[in-house]
């Protein structure tokens, strides 16, 4: 069988195929006319759904089945496409439908598009030469950002996509994103710990322990051996591994790149400092770990001072690390932290004058200053809730006019009044549905 024609049989399996179609996502994303739909993210975060979700809409709208060009770039069947010959699925689409052939209104939809090489100048001939509209997903550590917006010359708008929300959690789980009444908020507080427990990849959701664990653990390798080893041909792949795992048992912690020289050094591995900087970068652009650096105008003083480190999933981090550095104080702080990222938020952490640390600090959209504390537990008029505060009273001492929270798994909310302004304390599951409702906006199909 030619490959012609075996190209053509995975483009009919596509067009006739069941599509899984999931939970709708609450990814605030548009499509613009002339431009690539791109989508990236940790792997198994739920992009090809998110193709099977915008198909199917347009599916509904009345586009023909025929008018969609689908092809998973995963597919065996596809290697000679992947080994740099993307011109063969035009190819072999116009071959079985010559009639479409310069046709407005065409859709191609290219999944792990990594995985084929020349997709860049492929997508932008596709828009320009075909006048087709181009979707496409990648695993990041295959598409990142910088890249496609550089190789595709502005012709791309790119969306990030993360595991499940607390918000995506409920839609999953058939409960109201409502806050309004007892018993609404008692169902999303019971509803919240089963995503304290599972976290937001998709398809540990309903698992097991012990099969959730297993997952967590195998989607971490993946990440560390092939998005991160394998892309960048690392010299040092164990000391890679050994970098990463001790990072994940850090999360919510600071590091320096000279003490984590030093801990591999310890292991006898000869790594320089530079390794140790292009690693992180590497783990970052794969979205598996993310660096917070310190809220200072001073870029040299940002990059000279410690960093924090956060994982791409809070229960990823329970099921993979050793649990020895690991609390869930930190857990929460990286629940926080994803959830922040998620919103698309510059976050950074905040050190006072004095040295108090403020867990979080971001600007908004009005310009306003936003800090937030993480605690675990901060019942009212305990030591723990007194020295959160301490470091949000000073830090408000410097930062006028900022808005402060205590994020914790306590019940609430409920105001504090402080002679250096108000301070929120703040359930983390009403924090995660801040802004969130039933008529959220979905993606644009």
């Amino acid at each position: 069988m030619n490959s012609i024609k075996t190209i053509q049989d995975v483009l009919v399996e596509a067009q006739r195929q069941a599509r899984f179609t999931g939970v709708p996502r609450r990814l605030v994303s548009r499509l613009v006319p002339g431009k690539a739909f791109v989508c990236i993210g940790v792997r198994c975060s739920g992009k090809s759904t998110l193709l099977n979700q915008m198909i199917t809409g347009l599916l509904g709208r009345g586009v023909a089945a025929e008018d969609i060009l689908y092809a998973n770039l995963f597919d065996d069947r596809l290697e000679e496409v992947r080994q740099g010959n993307l011109n063969l699925l035009t190819e072999a689409y116009f071959g079985l439908y010559p009639e479409r052939k310069g046709n407005a209104g065409l859709h191609c939809f290219l999944d792990e598009v990594q995985m084929a090489r020349g997709w860049e100048s492929f997508a932008d001939r596709l828009m320009r030469a075909e006048n087709m509209s181009v979707y496409m997903t990648g695993s990041s550590a295959g598409m990142l950002a910088r890249e496609v917006g550089t190789a595709m010359r502005g012709r791309s708008l790119v969306w990030e996509l993360f595991p499940f929300s607390f918000a995506e959690y409920l839609d999953s789980k058939g409960v109201a994103v409502d806050l309004r009444g007892q018993q609404a908020r008692l169902r999303v507080r019971k509803a919240f710990d089963g995503y304290w427990r599972s976290g937001g990849f998709p398809e540990v959701i309903d698992a097991d322990a012990t099969l959730r664990v297993m997952i967590h653990q195998d989607y971490f390798k993946t990440m560390v051996f092939r998005d991160v080893v394998d892309r960048h041909d690392a010299l040092h792949p164990r000391a890679v591994r050994d970098m990463a795992y001790r990072l994940l048992n850090s999360a919510a912690s600071r590091y320096t790149i000279n003490a984590l020289t030093g801990y591999l050094k310890s292991l006898d591995h000869r790594v320089s400092k530079a390794f140790v900087g292009d690693v992180l970068g590497w783990m970052e652009d794969a979205y598996a770990l993310f660096t917070v650096r310190l809220f200072d105008a001073s870029l040299s003083r940002q990059h000279a001072n410690a960093k924090k480190i956060y994982a791409v999933d809070h229960a990823l981090v329970r099921s993979t690390s050793t649990g020895i550095l690991v609390n869930d104080g930190h857990l929460l702080e990286n629940l926080v932290f994803v959830d922040g990222r998620r919103r698309g938020r510059e976050l950074y952490y905040y050190r006072t004058r004095s040295g108090r640390e403020v867990d979080f600090v971001w600007r908004g959209g009005d310009g306003r200053l936003s800090m937030a504390q993480v605690a675990f537990q901060a019942p009212e008029g305990s030591d723990i809730l007194s020295r959160e505060l301490a470091a949000l009273r000073e830090a408000l001492r410097e930062r006028p006019d900022s808005r402060a929270l205590v994020v914790t798994m306590d019940d609430g909310p409920r105001l504090l009044d402080l002679p250096e302004g108000a301070v929120e304390v703040v359930p983390v599951w009403q924090h995660l549905l801040d802004g969130e409702h039933e008529d959220h906006i979905r993606p644009s199909t």
